[in-house]
């Protein structure tokens, strides 16, 4: 429907015909598997080809020609797409503008592979919806800010803004989808905790039509097997998460997760079939470290010899220059793997080390278990422990605390959490209690501070 009605406008207000192309090219990408057959192409072969603006390109402009270009022209729309993306983290967008498309400006962001630029549109998202008060829109962004926290391997952050999520729609009677705690979750490698919201969203979005949520959740629940080392059960999910379509957002990270099951299955034609697609979509960007790093990891899966090896260090060194800890861990992990059955121990096991530490660091219980099994097997023993907690605070009750520790009172906390003073004053004293400590002056030192630069709640 919006495609139709964008075609009719061209002729009666272009400028409105291409806004709503560019809705039509989102509800395309939204609705995943249950659109259309090739409807993102004819959406953006359409607005390729309608008449060009005759007034200074607006954001959305920016945005439209970027996007329609990626699909039709692929890596050569790169410099298009960077301009979108800078407007939107850099440029003087107006919130109105910025609010309703900066979820645009986020794909774009992430199918560069610009993992900097991306954590930054989302952060003015949030800021902005914040300073507008604008809390039809604040879960949405908030989420994606969880999102690249959690791809950071900040959990604690990424709790924290999922439980004002959860605030914000408890307040206002709002239902969000809520994949990126399913996210959470996968990374953390909590079964117990996964499946169960798995299940629930994943009838949320069948009963929604929302295709793109589905793939979302068969994408984290191919890591979630991978770190457990099912391989089998991954592939599966991630077949289904990359049928034929652009290389472009979840498709795209689907990729590797795939290439890594598929490697250990020994389904080789599958495997290097999808490391040509991820070859294509890493290469959107140019020469990025996430994804040519990205590339590098899967490439080094379907290599041998020197050339194995050459990739697995060019990955640890491109990692190790983004923000994506639980993805240079990865490397390390798929590095020692690789080392311990070329028969050279001592070598793997300074790799598997460095990814069991990470890994017990960020809080990758199901990875951390997998690098420790690992080391075991090239003759180190290795105490089983728990994964490094912070506290045991309730992620509400790090919020809470965190603000008191920052000077809140308790009226200003729950107008921020839309709580009562009294509610605020209950959670307190448990978390009082959790902490052994007696008093907000205490909080300071009881409270480790956070390593992500989130926009404060």
């Amino acid at each position: 429907m919006l495609f139709k009605a964008a075609r009719r406008l061209e002729s009666l207000d272009l400028a409105l015909a291409r806004e709503t192309y560019l809705d039509a090219w989102a509800a395309a990408m939204l609705a995943g598997q249950t659109a259309p057959a090739g409807a993102l192409d004819e959406v953006s072969r359409a607005a390729t080809t309608a008449p060009q603006p005759t007034y200074a390109p607006r954001p959305a402009d920016v945005l439209l020609d970027g996007l329609s270009a990626l699909v039709t022209e692929g890596r050569a729309a790169a410099p298009k797409l960077s301009r979108a993306v800078t407007v939107f983290a850099e440029g003087a967008v107006a919130t109105a503008d910025g609010l309703r498309w900066g979820w645009h400006a986020g794909v774009a962001a992430s199918t560069l592979w610009d993992e900097a630029t991306w954590h930054l549109v989302v952060e003015r998202q949030v800021r902005s919806a914040r300073q507008a008060g604008v809390l039809s829109d604040l879960p949405f962004y908030l989420q994606q800010l969880a999102l690249t926290t959690t791809w950071r391997g900040d959990f604690a952050a990424a709790a924290l803004l999922l439980a004002e999520v959860d605030a914000i729609t408890e307040a206002t009677g709002t239902r969000f989808g809520n994949a990126t705690a399913v996210v959470l979750a996968c990374f953390r490698g909590r079964e117990g905790d996964a499946w169960p919201l798995i299940e629930l969203e994943t009838r949320n979005a069948a009963a929604a039509g929302h295709g793109l949520m589905t793939q979302m959740l068969q994408w984290t629940s191919g890591i979630l097997h991978n770190g457990l080392g099912r391989y089998d059960e991954a592939v599966i999910e991630l077949e289904r998460a990359s049928e034929p379509g652009p290389e472009l957002g979840v498709t795209a990270w689907v990729l590797p997760e795939l290439i890594e099951a598929a490697s250990r299955t020994e389904t080789i034609q599958l495997a290097g079939e999808t490391l040509e697609r991820l070859r294509r979509a890493a290469t959107a960007g140019g020469d990025t470290d996430w994804g040519m790093g990205i590339l590098a990891r899967s490439s080094a899966l379907l290599s041998e010899g020197q050339d194995a090896e050459d990739s697995y260090r060019e990955a640890i060194v491109r990692l190790g220059r983004t923000r994506l800890a639980p993805e240079l861990a990865r490397a390390h992990l798929l590095y020692g793997e690789w080392l311990r059955r070329e028969n050279r121990r001592l070598d793997a096991r300074e790799q598997l080390r460095i990814a069991h530490e990470q890994f017990t660091s960020i809080g990758m219980e199901a990875f951390a278990e997998r690098a420790r099994a690992e080391l075991q097997a090239t003759g180190e023993h290795v105490r089983r422990h728990a994964v490094e907690t912070r506290d045991d605070l309730t992620a509400q009750e790090r919020q809470i605390a965190e603000m008191a520790r920052d000077g809140l009172s308790n009226p200003e906390i729950g107008a921020r959490l839309f709580l009562s003073p009294r509610t605020v004053e209950w959670h307190l004293r448990h978390v009082f209690t959790k902490l052994g400590i007696h008093s907000r002056r205490e909080l300071a030192k009881a409270l480790p501070s956070s390593s992500s630069e989130t926009v404060p709640a």
